[in-house]
């Protein structure tokens, strides 16, 4: 049986979210300011040129895990809304306290987490 959270870890679990949904947010909108500004800068030469289209496109892949963690945070802001926060969606079992105090947002145990993680490498 999943414990079940109180108000108040409910709702220091939600600010540690919201936290961290508005600190991924900020640096999703300077990195897409920053690249636009790197458009809008005139390249000398060929070199300047490729420096500016790696540098723009290494920003802009960096922001990939930033997306997929706000998507992980707001799946975990509706587990936390249906009573399932805590759980892992994969075995059902609780997720360990300090795992979910670390990484609020993770959808498995440490367990299923590994087992996912060495099945993506095995393909």
């Amino acid at each position: 049986m999943p414990r079940k959270l109180n108000k108040k870890d409910k709702d220091d679990f939600r600010r540690l979210l919201a936290a961290k949904k508005e600190s991924i947010t900020r640096k999703l909108t300077d990195t897409i300011t920053e690249s636009k500004e790197m458009d809008s800068n005139v390249a000398q030469d060929l070199v300047d040129k490729a420096e500016t289209s790696y540098t723009k496109e290494f920003l802009l892949s960096l922001s990939d895990s930033d997306r997929e963690t706000l998507l992980l945070i707001d799946e975990a802001l509706k587990r936390l809304e249906h009573g399932e926060f805590g759980v892992c969606q994969s075995c059902q079992t609780d997720i360990g306290g300090k795992r979910l105090v670390a990484v609020p947002w993770t959808p498995y145990c440490i367990d299923c987490q590994q087992k996912t993680e060495e099945e993506l490498r095995a393909q």
